[in-house]
């Protein structure tokens, strides 16, 4: 096993030596929501394609951790599975918030390390929570998100894309949520790639509804190509907003976008449950059960209806986004996308009246979050606000 030793990341030592001195002959104990792993049988372990996976971690330094759930096992359970069959990867985080140096050293393996930059963000612990905030090149445009872990037994699967970029001199705001099931590798494939290959399509400045199918296909299916991707699964939508005057969005799943106009909330996406596209599905083969459970799915397992990934069904799923436009005028003034962790618990319009009654859209979305959680949502929920006046 290739071990990098921890005092590679700079200015880690003054830090790890003040811990050492409050915690000689203690056992140090770190829960694993912010710590750098959570060990997945069916993403690591269990793929023929014994993955190469980077263990960095201070060698001096005794952990452990109490692992939960079918798809977590601790330290030593999760090295001794590896025996013989590849390296690991975990880059701790030792603090919260986490430390920038730690940040650093990630950002320098996703630079450096060729396997990182293939599978994208490998390092595979997340933080429980997470937010941040942002805004156009003028500050007129201004946008928030926060994302909580559910309560599920299995490692955050929900993953977002918000920024704004300049590309020919044109301004592009991109949103995008995706909430992954069975592993968190297509999601994070999404995060890294969806967006620029949606940006390579030759239709994009002409016709953005043909590039935006176009770019969700061939996404799709490069993921059911790659193996080491896994059997799992992502929905997606997705949001570009054109120089602040004009908005595109898509989705597969049930992942939703909504646009307040006049205060009304107006739903720009799809959701695609199986009950709704019962004939599809049967047509390819499929059918649709609430067993085992209690909502509909497509052969007993999935609770949507297209998705990105999820090779043992796709022959009974589609992957082609619903898309829809707007123009932004002076009666457009807020854009709410979240995942179903949100939607199973709170309608559309009150999701608007919250966004729209906070005017920091970072403290909307927390406020999103929060009250999801209030509901008792146990999924992940993801949430991003986007204040357009």
């Amino acid at each position: 096993m290739d071990c990098k030793n921890i005092h590679a990341i700079p200015h880690m030592e003054h830090h790890m030596d003040h811990m050492d001195h409050h915690m000689d002959h203690m056992d140090r104990n770190y829960p694993i929501d912010t710590m750098g792993v959570v060990f997945n049988t069916e993403a690591h372990f269990d793929d023929p394609a014994s993955p190469r996976i980077v263990f960095y971690i201070r060698d001096n330094i005794r952990i452990k951790c109490e692992a939960t759930g079918a798809h977590a096992y601790s330290f030593r359970d999760g090295l001794e599975n590896m025996k013989g069959r590849g390296q690991m990867i975990v880059v701790l985080k030792m603090f919260n918030p986490r430390l920038p140096e730690v940040e650093e050293f990630r950002q320098s393996l996703l630079r450096s390390d060729p396997y990182v930059q293939r599978y994208g963000a490998l390092v595979t612990g997340r933080a429980s929570t997470s937010s941040g905030k942002g805004k156009n090149s003028d500050g007129e445009i201004k946008f928030g998100y926060s994302l909580v872990k559910g309560k599920a037994n299995h490692p955050m699967e929900d993953y977002y894309v918000s920024k704004f970029t300049k590309i020919d001199g044109k301004e592009l705001g991109l949103f995008a949520i995706y909430d992954g099931h069975l592993g968190e590798r297509v999601p994070a494939y999404l995060q890294k790639h969806l967006f620029s290959n949606i940006l390579k399509e030759e239709h994009f400045w002409f016709d953005p509804q043909r590039a935006l199918i176009a770019a969700y296909e061939k996404t799709d299916q490069t993921i059911l190509s790659h193996s080491d991707l896994g059997r799992g699964g992502s929905t997606a939508v997705t949001a570009i907003l054109l120089n602040g005057r004009h908005l595109w969005v898509a989705n597969v799943g049930d992942s939703r976008a909504v646009l307040s106009q006049g205060g009304q909330a107006i739903q720009m996406t799809i959701d695609h449950e199986p009950h709704t596209e019962r004939l599809s599905i049967e047509d390819k083969g499929g059918f649709v059960s609430n067993m085992p459970g209690d909502v509909p799915r497509v052969n007993g397992q999935l609770a949507v209806s297209r998705a990105f990934g999820d090779k043992s069904l796709k022959t009974h799923l589609r992957s082609d986004p619903d898309v829809k436009d707007s123009s932004v005028d002076a009666h457009t003034d807020v854009l709410v996308l979240a995942s179903d962790g949100l939607w199973k618990v709170m309608a559309n319009q009150e999701a608007i009246d919250i966004a729209r009654r906070i005017k920091d859209p970072l403290k909307a979305a927390k406020e999103l979050t929060t009250e999801a959680l209030r509901r008792d949502s146990k999924d992940d929920i993801s949430c991003i606000v986007v204040r357009l006046r």
